[in-house]
């Protein structure tokens, strides 16, 4: 039950992300549900292994890089999901950035 209800709040994130943001486009409740799961999974398969593989630029950058590599994904997400369509690089980043504090706010009235 509270990985459904995880789940749940991660897409609301993902909404209310895209829709405070002009550059990101979902077309719909069901496109923001597969976006939920495919960077869930993007997230939990993926991430690690580039974060180890970019790991000597993540150290020469401070970690800064890490920003860089979230925002890859999100374009990766946008790439497999139709209906979630991010405009720039830069969109994407911010995209990861303001999702990130958007589930953080969700997560603590959770």
């Amino acid at each position: 039950m509270k990985t459904i209800l995880h789940f749940l709040v991660y897409a609301f994130a993902v909404m209310v992300t895209a829709y405070i943001l002009p550059g990101v486009h979902v077309s719909g409740l069901v496109a923001v549900l597969v976006v939920a799961v495919v960077l869930g999974l993007i997230n939990a398969i993926v991430r690690p292994l580039l974060l180890l593989v970019t790991l000597p630029l993540s150290i020469m950058t401070l970690g800064l890089f890490v920003f860089v590599l979230n925002a890859l994904l999100v374009l990766l997400t946008a790439r497999i999901v139709p209906g979630f369509s991010v405009d720039s690089f830069w969109w994407a980043l911010l995209f990861g950035i303001v999702l990130t504090l958007v589930n953080w706010i969700l997560k603590r009235f959770e």
